[in-house]
């Protein structure tokens, strides 16, 4: 369990072990095909340093990989801009936003799919303005409004991951109490239970409602994030936020058991079709 920036070197550092496995080089192999010492590639590798896009960019080369979206990948695990700053947008935030939250958004924009538990709020992604505003000034005390805002302008920016081309598919499981939860008043809830309904019938969006009658479940435990990246199931991680932190799981096990963890909620919840219809029914109620 480590803090997203240690994670992303580690899996960055495996991903290119491996390819450089593939193409049947040893690591002082690879250190002299791109003139450095053996050592650095080692380094690299562990994850014990951090790699330059460029050094990246060497490596993918020597190694023969053309796979572009494993090589856009791979860059922006190294930091890279490219694409015109396209997948970047949140570095002109860099003042405001913690380097975990840069961390989650930059995953956030590469990763393929997001499977998410939310037991409290409405996902990041599906918020409202008014709707993230509340719960922006409920999670942090005494925010002056300028930071309000910025906050606020990150979280909405952050949704255009689903207007994407591809967009990010994502699946979210939302107990009945984020539903039931009155955020910012009734006119704001209801414009956001709205919103739902708007997202549930999205083909990326598949939504499912885990009512209170499904009694104890196994996501009593608190809420996480699943990311999966199409060209390769290393670099999936699970996600999990606390107060001050977020914590980045990348161990095969813990990948399996959340993975299974969400499958079981999937079976216990609504179904897709039942769940906008709760929704709505809970929005014509509010």
């Amino acid at each position: 369990m480590q803090h997203g920036p240690a994670v992303r070197r580690r899996k960055l550092g495996a991903e290119l072990r491996a390819l450089r496995t593939s193409a049947g080089l040893t690591s002082g192999e690879a250190a002299r095909l791109v003139g450095w010492h053996q050592s650095k590639v080692s380094r690299i590798e562990t994850g014990t340093s951090g790699v330059k896009p460029a050094d990246v960019r060497l490596l993918l080369d020597a190694y023969g990989v053309t796979d572009s979206q494993l090589r856009e990948l791979l860059m922006m695990l190294a930091g890279s801009d490219e694409n015109g700053g396209r997948h970047h947008w949140w570095h002109a935030y860099r003042g405001v936003l913690p380097p975990t939250y840069r961390d989650f958004i930059s995953l956030e924009s590469q990763a393929g799919a997001m499977r998410t538990l939310e037991t409290s709020v409405v996902p990041g992604l599906l918020q409202t303005p008014e709707y993230a505003r509340a719960v922006t000034r409920a999670a942090v005390e005494g925010l002056p409004e300028d930071r309000l805002a910025t906050l606020v302008e990150v979280r909405l920016a952050r949704q255009d991951v689903l207007r994407a081309d591809p967009p990010l598919q994502l699946s979210a499981v939302l107990d009945e109490a984020v539903l039931r939860r009155e955020v910012g008043g009734p006119g704001v809830m209801a414009r956001q239970l709205e919103r739902l309904v708007e997202a549930a019938r999205l083909p990326q969006v598949r939504l499912q409602v885990l009512p209170f009658t499904a009694g104890a479940h196994i996501g009593v435990t608190g809420p996480f994030v699943i990311f999966s990246f199409s060209s390769t199931s290393d670099l999936d991680v699970v996600v999990l936020d606390h107060l001050t932190s977020s914590l980045y799981l990348e161990r095969k096990e813990d990948l399996q058991a959340y993975t299974e963890a969400f499958n079981a909620l999937q079976i216990h919840a609504l179904s897709p079709e039942d769940s906008l219809d709760f929704i709505a029914g809970t929005a014509a109620g509010a």
